[in-house]
């Protein structure tokens, strides 16, 4: 990106009889040819919808200085903009907190009311005379759909803004949690989660990306597993509570509770979760430290040197106001100025299926999402029939270990990746590798691949019930931890586009978790439980240890490398 691509500021606010001079943008050319300043040369306009690199925005392509030999603190990088209150970084850590809290509460909804239903599977099937596969419909299609509107919902955003989007799509997670309480037949209640699942793929990439928008490179990793947890703890915690309603009610009041709690989220979403996107231009400073340059809405602000208070005059520049409450309540924060049009937010995307970084991600998020759901959609036809006998009660308990690996999995894969990242930079002078994350991926590689293995032996050969339970446990770890792991990466390497490339990842990992699943049901009734879950544990293995080995050890050339190609459009 050229330099002179950023906004002009105009001196004429401050001498008003002044011409109208641009720190960053040169006038119009006129029919004579204008000469460029000394020291400056003549910037070449842009050609429209072509193809550019990663680098020529985001030189440091992740490598970055997060400590000095001078401070224990660490650097803040991005920098937050020190003339403009409104950037989500300069936000109180309470707003930011609330925020936050309230996007990753959507998503745990979403999967509270979607999947919260495979408890109740077996009743659900015995009320509408459905089979084993029909009734596993109510979780296949949504996690096909979850994927899929991914590339719906994402550019929208990236276009008209995060707002807009939370707002409407939680809205209409609501009213499809009362269609699905006041469903009579099973093809309403497949649609109402169906569309259930249409309003909540739009948080399955933005809430990620909205970590970025919020935090620090050095807070990412712990506020990573925060959302991936609230992402997995609506598959756990949600047969678990569905398994108590179902025994005390019904599976409709499920729906109902998923609803009450969804409309009191909407309320907080609506009032206290601002627009966060944030164009911010990163310049590589001394040492590879980062600058921010920030435009936001024709706003005028630019680049600080020297140290002072916000809201004051700085070598010509005048700080942004701080936008009130009711003005951070708008719907409308405006379009990208630039030549950027709709399609183009829509096609964008595509390309960065060539980023390797992309790929393990998405494969691996995708097979341990395939794994969990696996066990979730198997275990009551497992449990609530001979010889176990279960009631739907105690059939949720699963859940519990399922919860377990859970939060050990985010806190494995978010906070104590955060602690050695920081430990392995300052080893490295103070400079941070993003291929320090992919260390601990070890964990779940050796924790999942046991515990499916446990459980496919534990179902096949009839154990006691605590090998299921252990199973299930260690086969939850990964879809905490691995995410975590890989999306932080993903968003390190690839940080101005970070919000394309994790829809790339959420959306793919959802179909290719829907073509595996899709076909779960026949392949254990063809081949049993312990040689399906045994093939299934080779997989993942198999993908998690092959992106260690070449991306640990190649990682870094990978990145500088391929921020050199020309498939940025």
């Amino acid at each position: 990106m050229s330099f002179y691509a950023f906004p002009p500021f105009s001196f004429s606010a401050i001498l008003p009889n002044s011409a109208n001079i641009s720190f960053h943008t040169l006038p119009k050319p006129t029919s004579t040819r204008t000469q460029p300043a000394p020291g400056r040369t003549m910037s070449t306009p842009r050609k429209q919808h072509t193809f550019t690199t990663l680098h020529s925005f985001y030189a440091t392509s992740g490598t970055v200085t997060i400590h000095s030999s001078s401070s224990d603190s660490p650097i803040l990088v991005p920098t937050p903009s020190p003339l403009d209150p409104n950037d989500p970084l300069s936000w109180p850590p309470q707003k930011k907190r609330t925020a936050f809290l309230s996007i990753c509460t959507f998503t745990f909804l979403t999967n509270f009311g979607i999947g919260g239903l495979t408890s109740a599977f077996y009743l659900i099937s015995l009320e509408f005379e459905k089979s084993l596969p029909e009734t596993s419909a109510l979780l296949l299609w949504p996690i096909l759909v979850l994927g899929l509107f991914n590339f719906f919902w994402v550019p929208l955003a990236n276009y008209f803004g995060k707002r807009p989007v939370f707002v409407l799509s939680c809205g209409l997670l609501f009213a499809s949690y009362i269609w699905g309480a006041l469903a009579k037949s099973f093809e309403s209640l497949l649609w109402s989660n169906i569309v259930a699942a249409f309003a909540g793929s739009s948080t399955e990439a933005l809430g990620a990306a909205m970590v970025n928008d919020l935090f620090f490179v050095h807070e990412r990793g712990g506020k990573m597993g925060v959302y991936m947890n609230f992402i997995s703890g609506g598959n756990t915690v949600g047969p678990l509570v569905c398994g108590f309603v179902v025994t005390g009610l019904s599976w409709r009041w499920h729906k109902w509770i998923a609803a009450m709690l969804t409309g009191i989220n909407f309320v907080t979403v609506v009032l206290m979760v601002p627009e966060t996107r944030y164009h911010r231009v990163e310049v590589t400073g001394e040492g590879g430290q980062q600058v921010s340059e920030s435009e936001d809405n024709g706003q005028e602000k630019g680049k600080v040197r020297g140290d002072g208070e916000q809201g004051q005059q700085r070598e010509g520049i005048v700080a942004v106001p701080k936008k009130s409450w009711v003005q951070e309540l708008s719907l409308w924060s405006g379009t990208p100025k630039d030549d950027t049009s709709l399609w183009k937010m829509f096609l964008r995307p595509l390309p960065m299926f060539a980023y390797p970084c992309v790929i393990y991600s998405f494969l691996g998020y995708a097979v341990s999402l395939v794994l969990t759901v696996a066990v979730n959609i198997l275990n009551s036809f497992v449990l609530q029939a001979p010889p176990y006998s279960w009631s739907p009660t105690v059939n949720g308990l699963i859940n519990i270990p399922g919860f377990i690996g859970n939060l050990l999995g985010s806190f494995a894969g978010g906070w104590l990746v955060d602690k050695f990242c920081d430990w392995r930079s300052r080893k490295n002078n103070g400079v941070f590798e993003p291929e320090n994350r992919l260390y601990l991926c070890i964990l779940p590689l050796l924790i999942t691949g046991a515990g499916c293995v446990l459980f496919g032996y534990g179902v096949g050969r009839t154990l006691h019930w605590t090998s299921l339970f252990f199973g299930y446990g260690m086969v939850s770890f990964a879809l905490t931890a691995v995410p975590t792991i890989t999306m932080a990466y993903v968003s390190d390497c690839l940080l101005p586009v970070n919000s394309d490339a994790l829809m790339l990842v959420n959306g793919s990992k959802n179909i290719v978790a829907f073509g595996f699943l899709y076909g779960i049901v026949p392949w254990v009734e063809e081949v049993g439980y312990v040689e399906c879950f045994g093939t299934q544990a080779g997989i993942y293995v198999a993908i998690i240890a092959i992106g260690m080995a070449v991306l640990i050890p190649f990682g870094a050339r990978i990145r500088h490398a391929q921020a050199k190609w020309r498939i940025i459009l």
